[in-house]
Formats: C-alpha cells, structure tokens, sequence
C-alpha cells in the first residue's frame, strides 16, 4: 500500500465523512473511534483493515495525551513474573517480537538492560531464574527470535558495561534484553497506516456527547471542531471509545452511570546527555517508591520515573521541583557522578490510566486482561481502559471484538500481519545510508537518526530535498534534525500547530534547553511557509509555545503540584483554550 499523508484536506475529509453520516438518509459509520493516543490509533487500524468505516477523532494532536509521555519502552512486564501472571506476560512479550520483527522494526529497537545484584547466591538464583523464564516466554512465539538471551555479569562486568555505576554492595548483574521507541512517533505512524487502510482522522475534534436513540443504545455523536468551533453530529453503528485518564467521562458523555473507573498517576522523566553518565546498557533499579531507570535515548538518558496521585487538570500533568530533586537524588546515590538541575536538559510528566478494579453496576464487561478491560455503558458504546503502549495492538484488537459480538468472527483481526507504514523496506533504505552521507555530507548520527524515525519513509524527504536544497540542512539551534523533518511533518504527518512539531513530531520539547524555544523561530518559519499561516498567525504560534515553555518552566520552580498548576496558569492562563492543553473532557 502507497503510504498516505496525513494533511488538512484529509482532515477535512474526515469532517465530511462525519457530518454525512449524521445527515438524513446519510449512511451510518462503522466504527468511530474516540480518542488519538496509542490505543485509539491502534483500534481505528484495527477496525480499517477489517473493512469497516472507520473514523477517528481526537480532540488534540495525536498521541497528545498519555501516549507521549511514556517511559519509551516496549517491554513484556519482567515485574508481572513475580506476581505468577505468565500470560499476560507472554502476551506482552508476543507483541514485542512482532513490533521489533514485522510490525515496526524501524521505530523500535532492542535496548540492553542490567539489573544489579547484592547477593551472589539467592539473588543470582532469583533474578537468573525470572529472566530465564521471560526469555521462554518470549522464544515461546513462532519465527526467530527477536532478541538475545539474558546473560549474566560479574562485578568486573558490571563495572566495564557501567562505569559510573557506584554501588559498593554489587557483586554482578543480570543482563536481559527490551526495546525502546519513539511512543508520540508511534502514534503518529500508527494513524497514518489506518489512513492508509482507509480511516478517516481528524484531530483536534471534540466528542461532546454520546448520541442515543429511543431504546437508549448509543449510536453516534455530537462533535465540535475545535479549529473552526463548528459543531457537528454523526452517526455510528459501533463507538468506541479510547480515552486514558478520561475514561471516566465517558459516563457523563453518555449521560449514564455505567462503565470503567481509572484514576490518574503521574511520572515524571529527567533527559541529561549522554556524556554525563558514562554506561553502555540500560540500568534497572527499584527505589521505596517505584522503580529507577537509566535507558539509553539518542544523544540522552532518560532517568525515570515516579509515582504519586495526580487529581488536578488532566490536561497538564507538571513536573515539580519535588519531583525532580527526587529523581536526581535516586539518580545519584546509584552514580559516582553528581548530577545537578544543570545537568538536567529537559524533563516531561504524564499520566499513566491506572484502571480500577470492577466496573459500575449495569455495564456489561468482558476483562480480557489483569491491565486493561473493555467494557459496555449502554449498548452500541464499547470503552477500553487501562493498558500499556506494549499491547496497544492487542487492546485493539479486544475493543474491535468486543463491539462486533457475534460479527467478530467472520472479521478477523488482521493487524499482527500488518506492517506499519515505513516499515516494508526500511533494510533496503539502510544500505542506502553511506550514499546519502557522501551526498549530503550527512554525519553516521543524522542517518541512524533518519531511519529510526521514518525508515523506508526517508524516500519521502529526500523527494522534498530535490525541490529545495536548503531542507537537506539541519536545524541552527537543533541540528540533530534535517529543516526537511520540519517540512515533512507539515505536510504529511497532520500538525496544525506549531507545538504539534515542537512536542511530538520531534521532540525538541525535551531535547534541548528551555523546551526548544531557540529552535522555535526557524521551525515557525518553515511551518508557515508550508502550512501558509501568514505572518499574524505565525507570530501567534510562537508566543502561544512561549507562553506554554514559560509555564512549564515555572511549574519545576513549584513545591508540590498544586503550586505548579498555578504557576503554569500565571504564564498560559487559567482554562485558556490554547492548542497546546485543549481540555479534553470527552476527548
């Protein structure tokens, strides 16, 4: 399949597909999902490539949500072993295989990981016999295997793979093998391959209720488009709903008491450059309160995470100056370095949907997994809540059953044999690479960069470089990315604003000092010259992203959360409908 961009005329597209099915005589959808992070992008592919007609609305950026705040890792859950819960983490671990091996090979790439020992007896023996039971579990799926088997290390092995390890108890480690991935790239590709398939999505759409008909089974939606405020209805045979830390409204949307309680934890993540911490792996640590990684990122660590209740707005989940002095203090008892603040090149926080137990009274529920369940309000509304990024494809895949029933059978889920777009030909593209670094003058750096991010898409880009020459040149302020990158997202990978490429489309937002805002003037230029913003709205985009970093950096001054929100709101402005942080009651 021709890969499809994702661009305004698709979006409006997608409004029209909408807006027809709503109209009378009009034919009813398929399927419409709600909700454009990892699980929303997976069921609206999910429910394409079974046929159906699929859209797809989000009410902000793709993957704005949960989705792009992760830890960045495609893992099987090694900490599911000790609870005895061998399916769930072989099903984990099926779906890490298939990413790194069919589905995505070009996103997601195998990481190392060590995890130290204090015990060369019982510990050795525990963790030695955990990780050799995650390899089985792993190895326990058809075809080769995906990644090494775990090894184990003396201290002297232990100290060559991690130099600045200082942890004087340590008489060795256990090696074992994940993978890590770009998870807003992820997302985004995702929602361009179930465009490709035929979904129609539109982002920054607001579901703003549940439409039902007389016998009170839910069978569409009313919707505001929230770049023009034009306000919509449609019709849907199934709606299905994928929202995160919004799950609950689901329940107001729909003006019913049934469906899934998810409560929202937040985690936040530190990013220092690589130079600062001298190791070759990953490492894994458990603290008093959760657990402790190091993980290899590009040019970066990335050290995380936390766990603490978040009851404020869901849309902005901030880091405090609490959570991170809590996170270098973790950080350097385990190093014999000292990181400080300034060492420290960016951060983020989200929030992870940590499903409850049980459903409300009246809702039919089908609990497919111990993370994540799917479940129905009132008929013709199927909600997923819970999960993790790892199994996205699989919470689709039980979303999509779900709401067919019966139908389900003779609709197969086929997207296990669906690569995504970029994917198919990405081996072909990296024997390329030494060409394009001779033509280009492109460093061994930029070009591993390139395919991790696009893989066979690369033909894409360099379409773009042979009508203008000056995009095949990185970024002033941020050259780790092509001006090209900028150019491409504009117009084949659905931004409509100007933190669309600053947060997700790169991720400059973290990457760089004081949230990317030196890069911001070049990157505004190239979106408005292939997005025709003209120069006001430019300029609106820009201090609308200054506004947003400002506020973000405030919030790290903060003790405590509270204390954050309100100094994020001084810079951006309580409730302010910005595009960065739409509210996203019924997202």
């Amino acid at each position: 399949m021709q890969p499809r961009a994702l661009t305004g005329r698709s979006r409006d597209e997608a409004l029209r597909v909408l807006a027809d099915s709503g109209r009378d005589g009009g034919e009813p959808l398929d399927v419409l999902v709600v909700g454009g992070g990892v699980t929303g992008a997976g069921v609206a592919l999910d429910a394409a490539t079974r046929g159906l007609t699929t859209v797809l609305v989000e009410a902000g950026d793709w993957g704005s949500g949960t989705s792009q705040w992760s830890t960045k890792l495609v893992h099987g859950g090694l900490r599911y072993l000790q609870m005895l819960d061998f399916k769930l983490v072989h099903e984990a671990l099926t779906e890490r295989g298939l990413l790194l091996r069919t589905l995505a090979p070009h996103l997601v790439k195998p990481m190392p990981f060590l995890i130290p020992l204090e015990h060369r007896l019982w510990q050795r023996a525990y963790y030695g016999a955990g990780v050799t039971l995650y390899d089985l579990l792993a190895n326990a799926m058809p075809g080769r295997r995906a990644l090494p088997i775990h090894q184990h290390r003396t201290r002297h092995g232990l100290q060559s793979e991690f130099p600045d390890l200082d942890y004087d108890e340590a008489i060795g480690a256990v090696k074992y093998w994940d993978a890590t991935v770009d998870d807003a790239r992820l997302v985004t590709t995702l929602v361009r391959t179930a465009h490709t398939y035929g979904a129609h999505p539109a982002s920054r759409t607001r579901v703003t209720s549940i439409v039902k008909d007389a016998s009170g089974r839910a069978v569409g939606a009313r919707l505001l488009d929230l770049e023009t405020g034009r306000e919509l209805e449609c019709r849907a045979r199934h709606v299905i709903t994928c929202t995160g830390v919004w799950t609950g409204d689901v329940s107001t949307l729909a003006d019913t008491d049934g469906g899934l309680t998810v409560l929202a934890s937040k985690g936040i993540h530190l990013v220092v450059p690589r130079e600062k911490i001298y190791g070759s792996s990953g490492l894994f640590l458990q603290t008093e309160r959760s657990v402790l990684f190091f993980i290899p990122w590009s040019r970066y660590w990335i050290i995380g995470t936390t766990d603490t209740p978040w009851t404020l707005d869901r849309g902005h989940p901030l880091a405090t100056s609490a959570d991170i002095d809590y996170v270098l203090s973790h950080a350097n008892e385990a190093l014999g370095a000292e990181l400080t603040r300034e060492d420290v090149v960016g951060w983020y926080a989200g929030l992870r949907p940590l499903l409850q137990p049980g459903t409300k009274e009246g809702t039919d529920s089908a609990k497919v997994s111990r993370e994540h369940t799917v479940a129905s309000p009132v008929p013709g509304l199927t909600v997923v809540g819970g999960g993790k990024l790892t199994t996205y494809r699989v919470m689709a895949r039980d979303a999509v059953d779900f709401a067919l029933g019966a139908d389900a059978e003779a609709l197969g889920s086929i997207t296990a044999e669906i690569p995504l777009v970029g994917a198919v030909g990405e081996a072909a593209m990296r024997r390329r690479m030494p060409a394009l670094r001779r033509e280009f003058g492109w460093t061994e750096q930029q070009t591993d960069h390139l395919l991790h991010r696009y893989g066979s898409l690369i033909e894409e880009l360099l379409d773009l470089i042979a009508e203008d020459s000056s995009l095949a040149e990185p970024l002033e302020h941020a050259p780790a990315y092509l001006r090209a990158e900028v150019a491409y997202a504009c117009i084949s990978e659905g931004v409509l604003h100007l933190e669309d490429i600053m947060m997700r489309r790169t991720r400059l937002v973290y990457e760089v000092p004081d949230q990317g805002e030196a890069a911001v003037p070049e990157i505004a230029e190239i979106a408005e010259q292939w997005l025709g913003w003209g120069m006001e709205r430019m300029e609106a985009e820009v201090e609308r992203y200054g506004a947003w970093a400002r506020g973000v950096r405030a919030a790290a001054q903060a003790p405590d959360d509270a204390a954050a929100l309100a100094a994020f709101e001084r810079e951006v402005g309580p409730g302010s409908p910005t595009a960065v942080g739409h509210a996203r009651t019924g997202r």
